[in-house]
């Protein structure tokens, strides 16, 4: 046996291990999302009800995902009468049963603004804990970090008591059934903070001192230097503030009433819970608040998975 073999057996061996295992957590991960998107567009109501009562039905019969359509008039009849109907109406129906656009865009205003202002006052509050030093630094950093491990559900209560004494825009007393209750309370955020000060900290000071040396404040540093190195950790904080507050249903669900101001989410249990209940259009439902997620990973993932490695390797 030549010296070298067991290395080269040991290599492949922990390779194909390493597939193995990342193939079968990516199948568990994407199965929801599959199953999903595929009885969205089933129109065959019956079907769609056997495939949900039992999840693990269509491992003896691969028609019911992919149908070759050479081999669909040779299939067994309930391969055929499951695809009798495919198509979008499901999504039609989800319009024409509820307002779904407007639900839409409460969610994406809400979220691009909360995003967007996250953004601008998370990255600018990062910025001195990791560039500067002044006294009190470290304690603030602590308390930040410590707000971290707080779970919202913690303060959700306590926060909804203090928005109703709280001015409104306008006249009146109280958040509720605003949109500012769902935005403002979530611009800055402890974990959003600690993100942009953990990527902050590894830049070269010496780009500082340089600017310094030039005559350059600490806003244009910021802007201009600090900013445009900093892409990767901008799209990582986008992503996650992104999906925090599209997925997010405890907060609306307490200081949201009316329906003109009602995101995806709860607008979403509302729906599931209209007679009669049809499992094709709550599917669809859930298919297309879901794309805007999906869409917004897939424009950002390269900057996203360059932040989440260099935050490993300085970690």
């Amino acid at each position: 046996m030549p010296h070298g073999l067991p290395y080269r057996l040991r290599t492949t061996m922990k390779a194909v291990l390493n597939y193995t295992v990342m193939v079968l957590l990516a199948f568990f991960f994407a199965f929801p999302i599959v199953f999903m998107a595929v009885s969205a567009i089933k129109t065959n109501e019956t079907q769609i009800t056997s495939d949900v009562g039992g999840i693990l039905a269509f491992v003896p019969y691969p028609l019911k995902w992919v149908p070759p359509v050479n081999r669909l008039d040779d299939a067994p009849p309930e391969i055929r009468e499951a695809y009798t109907g495919l198509g979008l109406q499901n999504f039609f129906d989800v319009f024409r049963r509820m307002p779904f656009g407007r639900f839409l865009w409460n969610s994406a205003f809400i979220t691009t603004t909360t995003v967007g202002l996250g953004l601008l006052v998370n990255s600018m509050a990062a910025y001195p804990l990791a560039r500067l030093q002044w006294k009190g630094r470290n304690i603030v950093l602590a308390v930040i970090v410590a707000l971290i491990i707080i779970p919202f559900e913690a303060v959700a209560v306590p926060l909804m008591l203090l928005t109703t004494r709280l001015p409104k825009p306008g006249g009146g007393v109280g958040w509720h059934d605003t949109y500012i209750v769902q935005i403002i309370p979530f611009i800055a955020d402890a974990f959003s903070i600690y993100l942009f000060y953990q990527f902050f900290i590894g830049l070269p000071k010496d780009l500082d001192e340089a600017a310094l040396i030039d005559g350059a404040g600490r806003l244009r540093i910021f802007w201009h230097i600090i900013v445009p190195n900093s892409r990767p950790v901008f799209a990582t904080v986008a992503i996650l503030k992104f999906l925090w507050i599209w997925g997010s249903y405890l907060w609306p669900l307490l200081v949201i009433r009316l329906p003109e101001y009602r995101p995806l989410t709860v607008a979403m249990q509302e729906f599931f819970g209209q007679y009669p209940r049809l499992w094709g259009d709550t599917l669809a439902f859930a298919t297309m608040t879901t794309l805007p997620v999906l869409a917004l990973f897939l424009a950002f993932q390269r900057w996203f998975i360059q932040s989440v490695a260099a935050t490993g390797i300085k970690g």
